[in-house]
């Protein structure tokens, strides 16, 4: 099938190397979350399959499990090009509903808690060139009372207001490769009545920084090291 959500994740931040994670994916429920204990993370396979960024709940993630799951496995291998080595590596989540431990080639890479927002791992020093294998856990007890749920209803239905429950990834999942020394993130601050803008750009690295704005006829360039950088 043709890739689910193929468009960038981050458009106020695209960069143009990178690889979208979405599709079918290995994946097996874990209701007595004694996968860790299994070693899951290294399991040659997985016991089912998802769509990946829906969600175990959804009919479009081609399981449609809506009883209370307790927590989850996902599996998927990758190929990555020798030649996108060169540089830097980054997994990313657009989210995972609730914790989440992420996995590449057997080895924790890190976890995560919130299922709201995205977040990332460098994970140059655990993948190599041709097929590596992600793994990712995440747990969700919709009845904790203090794990933030919104409207996931307490109950097996859904009721008033309440909706089913999501559990596991259910947005986008990336790699992304960057130079050694790259631009980390920027921040822009416009303003209306000078018709200027600001920018707050945190790097990594040496090298220099250049940002165009469209509406001015020149570039804004600045040198920058390692920490951040105020144009």
């Amino acid at each position: 099938m043709s890739i689910p959500r193929p468009e960038y994740p981050n458009p106020q931040f695209a960069r143009a190397d990178w690889m979208n994670l979405n599709g079918t994916w290995q994946f097996e429920m874990d209701p007595g979350r004694s996968g860790e204990d299994r070693k899951l993370y290294e399991a040659d396979s997985l016991s089912g399959e998802i769509v990946v960024p829906f969600c175990p709940e959804s009919k479009l993630s081609g399981v449609g499990y809506t009883d209370f799951i307790p927590a989850v496995w996902y599996r998927r291998t990758v190929s990555i090009p020798a030649d996108k080595l060169s540089g830097r590596v980054f997994l990313h989540f657009g989210a995972v509903d609730y914790e989440a431990v992420i996995y590449v080639n057997g080895k924790e890479v890190g976890s995560h808690k919130g299922g709201y927002v995205h977040f990332s791992f460098d994970v140059t020093g655990f993948v190599h060139a041709g097929e590596n294998v992600i793994a990712v856990y995440a747990s969700d007890d919709a009845r904790d009372g203090l794990i933030a749920s919104g409207k996931q209803c307490f109950r097996y239905a859904s009721m008033g207001c309440h909706y089913t429950r999501t559990t596991g990834i259910w947005q986008t999942v990336w790699l992304e490769f960057t130079p050694k020394d790259y631009v980390r993130s920027i921040r822009l601050f416009p303003n209306v009545e000078e018709g200027s803008v600001s920018f707050v750009a945190e790097v990594f690295g040496t090298g220099e920084f250049r940002a165009e704005a469209s509406r001015f006829p020149r570039s804004i360039f600045g040198t920058w090291g390692r920490g951040i950088c105020t144009i």
